[in-house]
């Protein structure tokens, strides 16, 4: 170009300077994960937590500070969720830059270190094997093989000789070279597929969605239901305000589960942990409960089944050569030419060394793998040339076919190399002599030993496998098949697929898909959302990125690139596949557990909001702030915590609010029952407020108890001890802490009622349980109420409109 002086001087500071002034830099490159801002701001301006502060405001105005204790667990599931997501950006943060190593420029004629986002157009970079190319550029001197499986899933290497463009995020497998940026930030190859996933993924989370859902509704309810209390109170009952405020509010933060939304992030935040302790990054704790509702597992061959490693397969020797001298010879090309090492020659070395190969004589020449010759050799001491690489160019066209018929046992899967004894070498590196055949070489990805287990687990679990690759289909589908993936042979040509209609039909019969674009990955997802399919993704490359963002839940490894992890909602830190049945058990006993334990949660809501409805017509509201804390406590909050995090395998089956609902409205309709019975009967018989109350907060106790109880079973030893514990605590709350809860000694006739109505309502709460537990999924009752609160019919999955 006109703005360098020579093609190995490189720019001048000036010019460099000058493109820096005119924005021509490698910058935003990548996927970026979310600020420290947005994350707080996602947690902390949220519907339920406006309306928690919103009654803490009208608490405080009354003096009575005690009643503002729910504030606590406003505030602790705040800090736990903003603490967890800080917590993994930076992880991934940290990866990032472990990963990202700086570039060699030639400025001014002389080189120097910098940082990838710091080149400008034109500069010149010197590469070499194992770097990853950082920009869009064009090859000025060198030839080398070029690892583009990152951009295409192509695992097979790509010569590049000069003239040839090199694609940002590739990698220079073998040789190096000196190339010229042509392509700076937004405008590269790797570039343009990360811009279409900068945005924020939603969360696809069906207990999020429940509680937003119970949040939206219980404000909804909370305003007229509030108003219309406050206004009964003062107006009709001559209340005064900051008694009427007591008792609104009360009612108002009954209908607001917030131990449920605490409890949520503490049992995602033990599950992350507990993850992060083997080696998995969790982003996105809802994730956890994603996978363990996944039915479709779509797999991306290089990273996850295979190791991104090659091994050797087979040696094939030639009639009359010891296996153990092939070895021998390829194993001294491969150390020859240590100085420019690839993933072909570790392979080769470590089957050498596994061999027992000793004595490998020491190299007095060595030559170079060369993209041109397409082979590398060596020179022994006593002058015997060894060479290896292409039977076509090692031994000619005309000799390729005893190569051929040597190799004629090896896998499709395998890359074959014929490894030849010859004369020796020119001083250009040609072959000299006619080359004696010793060995055919089969090299092959390296499929993870753990594989075969892992498909195992998901197959067992009733998840349906699905490869997708940019590889050959014939390829990817051989290492399906050793890996255990079923119906591996059901493969398809993705290239061939050009038109959505043809896409969309291959779904529902191929299991492998080859030639994959970028673009095809994600229609591929669209595709299993259109058929009702919760999909999880698996990818390491820019190329995965599109699929991995439309992902419900998209599953990355550290080594990958760093679009591919930030977009990600689990990393495996370790590389390894073999974590993802960890994480499904992990999800299964958090979501498990969650489902038992929001029933305790949802039983408060419904009462409470039931009730406030009823003493707008019948008052007063029999509950102040700090009575709803003791039952919150006794019946919820402590109980919901220990029975969330036991052990718990159990497949997660049915709808989330279908499940929690017929365990806590049988309890809601026997409190609210004989809340209603008192309300009535203590207005009939002049009983004072507190005498009602005392009775209410009894009946509500004793049948949370028994719901504890119910959903307990089979009990354990931890199990009864939490009933007996919970228990003691009511008894001495309502004895000893008697006026702190505002609890008064009743009466004989009126303790004797109370008794009789415990007994009837844990009945009553026995018979509403084994009606609605027996039909819970074809309840007309239960549909209606989940209709009610989700805004339409419980889908099975995560039914929502696709882009």
């Amino acid at each position: 170009m006109s703005d360098m002086n020579s093609e190995l001087h490189g720019l001048s500071s000036e010019e460099v300077a000058a493109r820096v002034a005119d924005g021509r830099v490698n910058h935003d490159t990548d996927v970026k994960t979310k600020s420290i801002w947005q994350i707080f701001a996602t947690h902390a301006f949220t519907l339920f937590n406006a309306v928690n502060i919103g009654m803490a405001a009208l608490i405080f105005f009354t003096g009575e500070y005690r009643n503002m204790l729910f504030l606590t667990i406003v505030g602790a599931n705040l800090v736990i969720g903003v603490f967890q997501e800080i917590r993994a950006k930076r992880m991934v943060d940290k990866l990032t830059l472990i990963t990202q190593k700086q570039v060699t420029v030639i400025r001014d004629g002389s080189e120097s270190a910098i940082a990838p986002s710091e080149l400008v157009l034109d500069d010149l970079m010197r590469l070499s094997h194992g770097d990853q190319v950082p920009a869009d550029s064009e090859v000025v001197e060198g030839n080398v093989y070029c690892d583009e499986s990152l951009l295409t899933g192509e695992s097979i290497p790509v010569a590049k000789v000069p003239g040839s463009e090199l694609f940002s995020g590739s990698f220079i497998e073998s040789g190096s070279l000196v190339a010229r940026v042509t392509k700076v930030g937004r405008d590269g190859y790797a570039a343009k597929i990360n811009a279409e996933a900068k945005y924020v993924k939603d969360v696809k989370s069906e207990i999020l969605a429940t509680l937003k859902a119970i949040i939206r509704l219980g404000t909804g309810l909370l305003i007229p239901l509030g108003i219309g209390l406050f206004l009964r109170t003062v107006f009709m009952e001559s209340a005064s305000i900051e008694s009427a405020i007591l008792s609104t509010t009360s009612a108002v933060l009954g209908m607001i589960p917030q131990g449920l939304v605490l409890l949520t992030s503490t049992v995602l935040a033990v599950a992350t942990s507990r993850l992060g302790s083997r080696g998995v990054l969790v982003q996105q704790a809802y994730c956890v409960e994603t996978l363990a509702r996944v039915d479709t597992l779509c797999l991306d061959k290089t990273g996850t089944i295979t190791s991104g490693e090659m091994e050797v397969a087979h040696v094939q020797s030639a009639d009359g050569i010891d296996e153990g001298r092939a070895v021998s010879a390829f194993t001294a090309i491969a150390r020859a030419n240590c100085s420019d090492v690839n993933e072909t020659a570790r392979a080769l070395l470590a089957f050498g060394e596994g061999f027992g190969v000793q004595d490998v004589p020491p190299a007095a020449r060595a030559v170079a793998f060369s993209s041109s010759r397409k082979y590398s050799g060596c020179v022994l001491g006593d002058g015997r040339g060894l060479v290896m690489g292409a039977a076509q160019f090692v031994l000619g066209e005309e000799r390729a076919a005893e190569a051929d018929a040597l190799c004629e046992g090896l896998d499709d899967i395998e890359r074959r190399l014929v490894v030849c004894e010859c004369d020796g070498f020119t001083d250009q590196d040609g072959i000299v002599g006619e080359p004696t055949i010793l060995a055919c070489v089969g090299i092959r990805d390296k499929i993870r030993d753990t594989a075969p287990q892992t498909m195992e687990y998901f197959l067992e679990q009733g998840v349906e496998l699905r490869v997708i690759s940019g590889d050959d289909p014939r390829t990817v589908s051989a290492i399906a098949r050793l890996a255990g993936v079923p119906e591996a042979d059901l493969y398809v040509d993705a290239s061939k697929l050009d038109t959505p209609e043809k896409l969309d039909a291959a779904v529902d019969v191929a299991r492998v898909f080859g030639r994959v674009t970028p673009q095809q990955k994600r229609e591929l997802v669209d595709a299993l959302h259109r058929r009702g399919r919760t999909v999880a993704m698996t990818g390491d490359g820019v190329n995965d990125v599109l699929a991995l963002r439309e992902a419900d839940c998209s599953i990355s490894m550290s080594s990958g690139s760093a679009a591919a992890r930030n977009v990600s909602e689990i990393v495996l830190a370790d590389n390894d596949f073999a974590h993802m049945p960890e994480v499904v058990a992990e999800g299964r006993r958090s979501i498990n557990n969650l489902q038992r334990s929001a029933s305790l949660f949802l039983v408060k809501t419904v009462f409470a909001a039931v009730l406030a409805l009823i003493c707008i017509v019948l008052p007063p509201y029999p509950f102040i702030p700090i009575q709803m804390s003791l039952i919150s406590t006794t019946v919820i909050g402590v109980p919901s915590f220990v029975l969330a995090l036991e052990p718990n395998k159990e497949r997660v089956r049915g709808n989330f609010l279908v499940n929690v609902l017929s365990r806590s409205l049988p309890a809601s309709g026997a409190i609210i029952v004989f809340l209603l019975l008192e309300l009535v009967l203590g207005r009939l018989l002049g009983h004072e407020f507190d005498e009602i109350s005392t009775v209410c907060m009894i009946i509500t106790v004793v049948v949370g108890l028994a719901l504890i109880y119910r959903i307990s079973q089979p009990l354990t030893t931890l199990r009864k001890l939490l009933l007996a514990s919970m228990s003691a605590l009511a008894v001495l709350a309502c004895t000893a802490g008697g006026s702190f809860f505002h609890v008064v000694a009743l009466p004989f006739d009126v303790a004797v009622a109370t008794v009789v109505f415990c007994v009837l309502a844990v009945l009553l709460f026995e018979r509403f349980s084994t009606a609605f537990e027996r039909n819970a999924d074809t309840n007309r009752f239960l549909v209606a109420a989940v209709e009610r609160i989700e805004g339409g019919v419980p889908a099975p999955r995560f039914a929502k409109p696709r882009k």
